[in-house]
């Protein structure tokens, strides 16, 4: 039997709604993995900061990010706790990484 993660995409409509209005912020967005909400959330937001620890699924994402979501989206390989304090940001949003 095979999994199939939220095929309704029930999950971007839900955290869009918890998220609020993103047009013009600034999101990070913790333990992006794959980029899978990344690249639904970046449309609705300014820029999207995506981090996540795991290298091959940071190398995932970039592999998998479309051309015309390039400029609104900036994936990087760290943990948040590495994260430089002086980086500031609207929204955090995190969604299957406790």
């Amino acid at each position: 039997m095979s999994i199939r993660i939220d095929p309704e995409e029930r999950e971007f409509e839900a955290l869009l709604a918890l998220a609020g209005d993103l047009t013009g912020q600034r999101v990070l967005e913790v333990g992006c993995g794959n980029g899978r909400i990344t690249t639904h959330l970046a449309p609705h937001a300014a820029h999207i900061t995506a981090i996540d620890p795991d290298a091959k699924r940071i190398a995932t994402a970039k592999a998998n990010l479309p051309p015309e979501l390039a400029h609104k989206i900036s994936y990087r390989t760290l943990a948040l706790e590495e994260l430089p304090p002086d980086e500031k940001y609207d929204m955090v949003l995190l969604s299957w990484s406790l």
